[in-house]
This record gives C-alpha cells, structure tokens and sequence, in this order.
C-alpha cells in the first residue's frame, strides 16, 4: 500500500478543499456530537460540496434534520437485519479500548478502508479515535486528513492515548474543542517524542440554533439534557437534588435523554423519594422548547470535551451550574458572571449552587442576560469562519503557499489580553495554530 501511495503521489493532481467528507459513526442517532457535526456541515455545505459518512445505520431516518446541501452516506446498512459473516467478528483496526469499540465489526472495517482508499481529492474529517486513525493510516496521500477530538484526550483509555500519540501525527490538523485539551496533546506528542500533526489547533463547538424563544426564567424548572451515562453524572446530580428538594420542594428537575443507566438512575430516585420532584424525560425531540421552558441549567459531567448543550442552554437565556470538569465547562462559563463551577462531584456544593440561583431571582436574570452574550460569541458564523481559515490554510500548505487569514498571523492568546476582558473564540485560538504550524511538523504525505 506505501509503495502504491508513493505511485499515487507522484501522479496526484493539486491538493483541493472543494470536496469534505466527514466520518460519524451513526449518523441518525442522537448526541452532542452529531449536532455538531451537522452544524459544522451545514455551514461548510454553503460553499463546498459536504457528505455526511455515517459508518453505521440501525435507525431509518435521521433523529435530526439533515442541514440543506449536505448529503448522507451509509457504509454499514444494518436495517435489513442481514449483518452477514463479518459483522460477527470485532474490529481489528479499532483498539479494544475505545469507546465505541462495540460498534465496529470487520465489516466496518472493510467497508471504511475500501472508502476511504477510493477517495481522490478533498478532505477527510475523523471524529472520534476509532474513526482517525483508520483514516492516518488508509487515507491516501491526495487526501487532506483532520482528526476531531470531540471529548478530551485525557478521557480515553491508555491504550488508545498510546495509538493516538503514535498515529496522529499523519494528519495534517488535529483539532481540539478546549485551549486546555489543545495543550494536552501538545505535550503528549513532545513526552512521547513523537512527530506531531503538521497543524494542531483549537476551534470550539458553535451555538445552533434552536426552536423556542428566550425563557423568561418563570418556570420553577432546572433542566439538563444528555446520555445516561456514568460519565453525565446523573446519580450525582440525583444525590444534589435530595438537598435542593429539602429547601424548595416546589422545584423539579427534568432529564433529558436516553441510555444504559435509565434503571439505575430511576431506583436512586425512588430510593431518595423525588419521584415526584425528579422525572426522567427520555430524548428530547425539541431541545430549544425543553430549554425555552425551563429557569436554570445544570450540567453534572465527571468529564466532557465541550459540551454543546451549555452554548444550546446560554442560547436560551439560562444560567448554567456546572461541575468543573475537565474540559470545557471552566473555558464556557466565567464564573459568576454567566453561570456558576462547582467542584468536581461535589454534592453539597452542587445542591447550596442551584440552591443560590433559585433564591436569588435578580442573579439568575443577570446571569441569563450575560449568558446569552455569552453564547453569541460562539455563533455559527463565527466558528463557521474558523473552520474555513483552517480549512484553506491547511490546502494552502500542502500546495507550499503561505496560508491566508486570521489564522495565519495570530492573536492574543487568553492570558495576553487585558484584564477582565474576555476573547471571543475567533481570537482565543488564532496564535495556537500559527505556533503550531511554525512548530515541528509531521510530513505532508500520508506515507509516514
């Protein structure tokens, strides 16, 4: 395969950006990540050519609207119920670690490594580990390749952090959610003496937009939406709201989501008494109305990448109580001001937070009136913008042309600028990628 890649570069017309794929693992299912992925490619989709590849599909239609312009492909069909002899074995190209190692088969494997060697011009767009480094090693070296990193890099598992470190060096960007996570892959690869990806760079989530107006912050309601997942935090949240409960039983709170722990989840409930002031929605079909309904929003996570749902939750005039995980909550909400941290899985700290909320009314508007600001700094077109300078710079680079925009020259970085004002998302990142594409650099050719 090297040797026909090196065939392949000598023949290769000149690097394009028109064409972007993105690899999603299940297209038609429900989560942070996929909303985001169809927000970024609704956006690109207005001047290049986007597909959507989904590696799985068990679901007939989408669970969220397909952006115009952006089409949707499938690679493992599985509605028919016919999964054939290879969907029997596990992947080989996935470490057993990852997290979503359970999804893919040697028939995933195939069909990505057949899809993605059949590629010829454009850009690839992993985002997930599994997903990136298949693509650093099979994508051909026409291709521009881009890892995503959609949760943190501390979050996976040694094993995969080992291939990560190993692996991601062939892609041209790898592109983190949070400055803190951006600084964390960079010392990975200096400790692992490992060649780094010709670009690393920070470009957060963007702020969808949502049905529903503003809330009027009148609704004894405090909302969160997500997985039900260990790594939600639910149960630490249900333990918190015990204590709330005490203090102001004319409160509920309301769970949005599906997942593995609803039993669980449910028992601690009951077990608590709260039936009546804890209630378990399942998915929410329209985030922006369950938002627009509700006074406050609390995000419970033992560990996120960025998650989206704090900027839906800000879109919506709602002050935020979170965890301060690692990572993204501390980069979203200044403290105080737009919402509130509380220590990591602390539950009395959580409870006396959503508590200082409820019974300060004129701080829950001041802070849902700055959180709205707050969310508008992560505006579609914003981030869209972002990603097109990234986009074009890395094209520019592998034609050998000095890359144009923002992106290229730098901005203050968070601790440079002056104090008390905080830099919107454009600027946050700006001199990251210049260092970074000034830094040590992994070749350009895939066949490293």
């Amino acid at each position: 395969m090297e040797a026909r890649d090196r065939q392949r570069a000598r023949s290769a017309p000149p690097p394009d950006g028109h064409e972007i794929r993105i690899l999603l693992l299940h297209a038609n299912g429900m989560g942070g990540t996929i909303r985001t992925v169809f927000n970024l490619a609704g956006y690109l989709a207005r001047t290049h050519d986007v597909e959507i590849v989904s590696v799985v599909r068990e679901r007939e239609e989408p669970f969220l609207p397909v952006p115009p312009g952006v089409r949707v492909r499938y690679l493992d069909d599985r509605l028919p119920r016919r999964k054939g002899l290879l969907s029997r074995f596990p992947s080989r190209l996935v470490p057993k670690d990852e997290a979503a190692h359970h999804w893919f088969t040697l028939r995933t494997d195939l069909k990505l490594v057949r899809y993605i060697r059949s590629r010829r011009r454009g850009i690839l767009i992993g985002t997930r580990p599994g997903l990136n480094l298949i693509a650093a090693r099979f994508a051909p070296p026409e291709i521009i390749t881009v890892a995503q990193e959609h949760g943190n890099l501390s979050s996976h598992q040694p094993l995969v952090r080992k291939q990560i470190t190993r692996r991601y060096g062939r892609h041209d960007a790898v592109v983190t959610l949070t400055q803190a996570d951006l600084r964390t892959y960079e010392r990975s690869f200096e400790k692992a003496r490992k060649d780094r990806p010709a670009v690393l760079a920070q470009v957060p989530n963007a702020t969808p937009h949502l049905n529903g107006g503003v809330s009027p912050l009148t609704a004894k309601t405090v909302v969160t939406v997500g997985r039900l997942t260990w790594g939600k935090g639910y149960d630490l949240l249900i333990r918190a709201w015990a204590h709330v409960a005490e203090r102001h039983p004319d409160w509920t709170l309301r769970v949005y989501g599906g997942g593995p722990r609803r039993e669980k989840l449910q028992a601690s409930i009951d077990k608590r008494g709260l039936s009546d002031r804890v209630f378990l929605e399942g998915p929410a079909e329209d985030v922006g109305a369950v938002l627009a309904d509700a006074s406050m929003f609390v995000l419970s996570s033992r560990h996120e990448g960025m998650p989206m749902v704090i900027l839906e939750a800000m879109s919506k005039g709602l002050p935020v109580v979170s965890y301060d995980c690692p990572t993204g909550p501390k980069e979203m909400i200044t403290n105080g001001h737009d919402g509130l941290l509380v220590k990591p899985e602390k539950i009395h700290a959580m409870a006396d937070a959503i508590c200082a909320l409820i019974e300060d009314e004129d701080l829950r508007r001041r802070m849902g009136a700055n959180a709205l600001k707050t969310a508008a700094r992560y505006d579609l077109d914003v981030i869209g913008a972002r990603w097109e300078d990234l986009l074009s710079g890395l094209v520019a680079r592998r034609r050998g042309l000095p890359a144009a925009g923002p992106l290229a020259y730098g901005a203050a970085r968070t601790g440079e600028h002056d104090a008390g004002e905080r830099p919107g998302p454009r600027d946050a990142a700006a001199l990251d990628v210049a260092r970074a594409q000034k830094g040590p650099a992994a070749p350009l050719s895939q066949n490293a």
